[in-house]
């Protein structure tokens, strides 16, 4: 596989590293020119700010502050990500609208639909490291 095709199936962004922790970096990303031609832009965080903060896990512990990095995600994570973070949820919403308005008034089945939320993001929140595993994020410096 060559570097082109490579690059078509990741998604690159340049940032800079803005903070150091024990375990992770803070890598501040610049507006990113391959956000415009994304066929998920509209719901990903990365493209509607100039700036946005991601953190990474620092396994080499090498970085410094205030330097010059390549932030990669394979293209199909990235589509994992919107699935789990907005198309899982609006769908178990509605599932749950769904039956619950057949069986209770709607305005129960409309404060179901939003409370189910709440265990579905506590579970999100408690598989935080798998998925951190999963979604691994690569930095290179430039």
């Amino acid at each position: 596989m060559d570097l082109q095709e490579q690059r078509s199936n990741e998604f690159v962004h340049s940032g800079v590293v803005s903070k150091i922790q024990e375990k992770s970096i803070l890598v501040s990303l610049d507006k990113n020119i391959q956000c415009d031609s994304c066929s998920v832009k509209g719901v990903c965080g990365v493209s509607d700010l100039s700036t946005k903060i991601i953190e990474i896990p620092n396994t080499e512990k090498s970085f410094q502050i205030d330097e010059n990095v390549t932030v990669t995600l394979k293209r199909s994570l990235g589509q994992k990500a919107v699935f789990w973070a907005y198309l899982f949820p609006f769908i178990l919403m509605l599932g749950t609208l769904i039956i619950a308005s057949a069986i209770f008034a709607e305005w129960i089945a409309g404060l179901l639909s939003l409370l189910i939320l709440v265990p579905y993001y506590t579970v999100v929140y408690s598989l935080r490291d798998y998925f951190q595993k999963t979604f691994r994020i690569s930095v290179m410096r430039i």
